[in-house]
């Protein structure tokens, strides 16, 4: 790897201001690295607002709590289950767990100190909702060992990164089940678009510590790769859309965040250190637009 690549051991802002242990626990759970929760957080947001109930400030308030702290507690998971792999990656290895600043029974402890934090969230929904966050559960701790066993461990973080779409429709109505099941489908394949960006930086460790991923699969077809996922996302939103409206009309809500991904893909480097994180990042702005685009289509 080269050394353009930011370590995951490298902390910024506040946090690089705590003491060790605090910083540790910090980084362990990535809250130095708001881009994570930002796309756990936007397909919440899209269900809420496709729902089409208004804004909702307060119950996206309680989403996005809930998924700054259950980002934190998957991220602190994987670190526990990958900690030996993680030691042979060079982006990795200095993480809280791999590097054995942090020990495994107080990460564990972490976990579910953020979990109960989650739990706190859960509770403010409907009974129907809560049933199917918890369903959501078995993904999560499955999900580590995805790329132990399949070359598309990204297809299994998008159903995991997704999930509150299902959640925040539910939260609010009922039918028609099958724009919500085309948004869901739809953010899943955006999901391992820009996860296989983000495993772009990790591709020359991973082939040697045999870790599977989309982006070595694709290899050096990984930008038609891509662009064939973020079209797909694209075509099972607009028919969401459809089946929601079944206006033509509607369908240019999506016309920013297709312009955003399509600038993703034609400006995608692979070669470059530095481009594909930059690119995986931006993708807190597309989250946004598809959020606009279902507050408009579902409240207009």
């Amino acid at each position: 790897m080269t050394d353009n690549i930011v370590p995951d051991s490298q902390h910024r802002g506040l946090v690089a201001r705590l003491p060790q242990l605090p910083r540790d626990l910090a980084q362990l759970a990535r809250f130095d690295r708001p881009i994570g929760w930002w796309l756990l957080f936007w397909p919440c947001v899209a269900g809420v607002w496709l729902a089409g109930e208004g804004p909702q400030w307060a119950l996206l308030a309680w989403f996005l709590l809930g998924a700054i702290a259950m980002r934190g507690a998957g991220c602190v998971y994987n670190d526990i289950v990958d900690a030996k792999l993680d030691r042979k990656v060079a982006r990795t290895a200095q993480r809280p767990v791999a590097s054995g600043r942090v020990s495994k029974p107080l990460a564990w402890a972490w976990l579910i100190a953020l979990s109960l934090v989650g739990f706190v969230m859960l509770l403010q929904l409907r009974w129907q909702a809560q049933l199917v966050a918890l369903a959501s559960l078995a993904l999560v701790a499955a999900y580590p060992f995805m790329k132990r066993i399949t070359w598309w461990p990204q297809a299994w973080l998008g159903l995991v990164f997704s999930w509150g779409a299902l959640v925040g429709w539910t939260e609010l109505r009922g039918p028609p089940w099958e724009a919500l099941a085309a948004l869901y489908a739809g953010c899943a394949l955006w999901t391992i678009g820009y996860d296989t960006i983000y495993a772009l930086q990790d591709r020359e460790d991973d082939a040697l510590v045999g870790i599977r991923s989309s982006a070595l699969r694709m290899g050096e077809t990984v930008k038609g790769g891509v662009a064939a996922f973020y079209g797909g996302a694209l075509g099972l939103w607009a028919l969401a859309i459809w089946l929601l409206r079944g206006d033509w009309l509607a369908l240019t809500a999506l016309l920013p965040v297709a312009g955003h991904l399509a600038w993703q893909v034609l400006t995608l480097d692979p070669a470059d250190a530095d481009n594909p994180l930059a690119r995986f990042r931006a993708n807190r702005f597309a989250g946004l637009l598809l959020a606009l685009a279902c507050f408009v289509v579902g409240n207009a």
